[in-house]
């Protein structure tokens, strides 16, 4: 089965180009597009997604507001994929806060592209850049801080959580801690599970805005 992407953003020419780079994948498919955030739970509902690629700044609903709507409003939502022009974006990183699993540059090559999309899906690496990183890391905060706490993480799945925070995926972590794929895998559901993170963004936020790790 191809994964189904649904297209979100305002400019139309943004919208053809990203269609003409995914629908050339034999393993993808999209299955709708919308101008507006709008409209985003409406499609869901009817076209049922993997995956939504959303502009993060559109006129009428933004992404921030459409993710959170998404994640609230939907049972077992898609993944959702935050779209936009600069890396260092405030509403990138709010997006990302609201449940957004991953960030994508609208001039990133064709292949970055399709390897977000893939990445994302997959849910067992991290689309979250340096610029990103140290942004979380300057909005310190004692709730995340108080909540990495109460976790309780092992000393391994703190070991986990602090590569998961350096973009690690699942087989580049068993790599480094000389684990199986099959434990590594194990240890990120429990930091999910402790963290009360819904996948791995959330963790790894929660992971800097606590001071537990930091930009380096």
């Amino acid at each position: 089965m191809p994964l189904t992407v649904l297209l979100v953003d305002d400019e139309p020419l943004v919208r053809a180009g990203l269609r003409a780079i995914l629908q050339a994948q034999p393993d993808i498919e999209v299955v709708g597009e919308a101008a507006d955030g709008a409209a985003v739970i409406p499609l869901i509902r009817q076209r049922g997604p993997d995956v939504v690629m959303m502009d993060v700044r559109m006129p009428l609903l933004d992404g921030i507001e459409a993710t959170r709507a998404v994640l609230a409003g939907v049972p077992d939502p898609p993944k959702i994929l935050v779209i936009t022009t600069f890396e260092n974006d405030d509403y990138v990183y709010e997006a990302l806060r609201a449940g957004a699993s991953g960030f994508l540059l609208k001039r990133a090559h064709p292949s970055e592209v399709v390897h977000a999309i893939r990445v994302v899906a997959a849910g067992s690496s991290l689309l979250f850049p340096a610029a990103l990183r140290r942004m979380a890391a300057d909005h310190t905060n004692p709730r995340a801080r108080a909540l990495l706490e109460r976790a309780a993480l092992t000393g391994r799945e703190a070991e986990v959580l602090r590569l998961m925070a350096r973009g690690l995926s699942n087989a580049e972590i068993a790599a480094a801690l000389v684990l199986g794929t099959e434990t590594v895998k194990t240890h990120v559901s429990a930091v999910l599970a402790k963290v009360g993170a819904r996948d791995r963004t959330q963790a790894v936020i929660a992971a800097y805005e606590s001071g537990f790790v930091v930009p380096g």
